[in-house]
């Protein structure tokens, strides 16, 4: 059970990897982005959406962290 578990997690993670790649390789035109007054180098869009998800997979458990140590 322990054996098959394993290969779940890694099949999974697998899966998200090649998606992510997938998604990458199709986003690959240039963009900028304009955030109050501040201009950001041109780049591929996958670049900026994965690095949002990036930064929220860090966030969002320190965030979750914060909240059950207030609780506790």
């Amino acid at each position: 059970m322990r054996r098959l578990k394993s290969f779940a997690q890694v099949l999974l993670i697998l899966i998200i990897f090649i998606m992510v790649l997938g998604f990458v390789l199709e986003n690959q035109q240039a963009v900028t982005l304009f955030f109050g007054g501040w201009v950001a180098p041109q780049a591929p869009a996958s670049f900026y959406i994965v690095g949002a998800l990036i930064v929220g997979m860090v966030i969002g458990p320190v965030l979750s962290l914060l909240v059950r140590r207030r609780h506790e």
